[in-house]
């Protein structure tokens, strides 16, 4: 799934950037310059900040420092497992690699990635593919190379060694540090691929996790579910403009959901930009939670697209297509 800008998440990944460009030179008002992240919600084990603000991070960082090479190498390798919090107990206690992947990628809403990550089994193992179009072009090579790093270093920590995959194909140019990408992942990987994936044997999806324990994760699995949950309910205006388009339906005008909240069409729009999302945003947002939700159920493709007020299945197929990178005839597959 994507990443929705104004989701809450953890502000423990933006406190890991600030001391990221702490060791570099830079001072905390550099690093939090237009984020509107405080000192008292960093050093707070329970803060949250948006996506949107940890993001405002990531760009100062690369302002400021992007000149060094693998920067984000470096701040991928910060991550541990303890940085993760429900999302890393649910991972590590899963009984087996691939058990923990498609643990770890449906509950990603709670982690720290900005990219869109899938997972596509096959005969002889399973790819996986990191989407970063959503996130700012410039940023993009420093996101990449801290999910990789970030990978690595929890797989080290999880099953006590790196297991390299066995192709790793990169979207973005080959560095002058290119070596350093090769080290890390223990295979030379493929510059300038159409996609960022990753393909591992299926002798490695089987491994069994060292620190199983199914009754601790379904304990754990529920709570980062419940956790991604309440961050995706919107707060504020959107919330209410949500809950006006699940009781009008999405197909509701934006005079009819503005005069249910007393307020002109101007006005909301303006609230709405203040929340950093919009009218259209939220339509949009509640058409694929619900889609998923009634795929989910077994309603047929046609019947999704008809109930979310689509012209036909196949302008549905689109739109599904753009925010999940599947179909919506595989999503309901991959369920069964």
């Amino acid at each position: 799934m994507a990443v929705h800008m104004n989701m809450p998440r953890s502000s423990t990944s933006a406190a890991i950037l600030v001391q990221l460009g702490l060791t570099h030179g830079l001072t905390i008002a550099q690093c939090l310059d237009g984020s509107g992240i405080t000192l008292s919600v960093l050093d707070d084990a329970n803060g949250e900040v948006r996506a949107a603000q940890e993001l405002r991070v990531v760009q100062n960082l690369v302002t400021c420092l992007g000149h060094i090479p693998g920067l984000g190498l470096s701040a991928g390798q910060r991550y541990h497992l303890a940085a993760h919090g429900i999302w890393a107990f649910a991972v590590m206690t899963s009984r087996t690699v691939r058990q923990a992947l498609r643990i770890g990628i449906e509950h990603m809403d709670i982690a720290y990635s900005f990219a869109r990550w899938r997972i596509q089994e096959t005969a002889i193992g399973a790819t996986v593919t990191l989407d970063y179009s959503a996130a700012p072009s410039e940023l993009r090579q420093f996101l990449l190379e801290r999910d990789l790093a970030e990978l690595i270093t929890l797989d080290r920590e999880l099953l006590g060694a790196a297991v390299p995959p066995t192709t790793v194909e990169l979207a973005c140019p080959a560095p002058a540090y290119a070596t350093r990408f090769t080290e890390l992942l223990g295979v030379t990987p493929i510059f300038d691929a159409p996609f960022t994936r990753l393909t591992l044997a299926r002798e490695i999806l089987e491994l069994p996790m060292p620190q199983a324990n199914p009754h601790v994760a379904a304990l754990a699995e529920q709570q980062a579910a419940e956790i991604m949950q309440r961050r995706r309910r919107r707060d504020g205006v959107a919330a209410r403009v949500r809950a006006g388009l699940l009781t009008r339906g999405v197909t509701a005008a934006q005079e009819d959901i503005a005069a249910d909240l007393r307020m002109s069409v101007r006005t909301l729009r303006r609230r709405l930009e203040a929340e950093g999302t919009s009218y259209r945003g939220l339509v949009a947002e509640t058409r694929h939670l619900l889609a998923e939700e009634l795929l989910t159920l077994g309603t047929t493709v046609d019947e999704v697209a008809r109930r979310l007020g689509y012209a036909d299945a196949s302008a549905f197929t689109h739109a599904f297509t753009r925010w999940t990178g599947t179909t919506p005839g595989r999503f309901a597959r991959s369920l069964r």
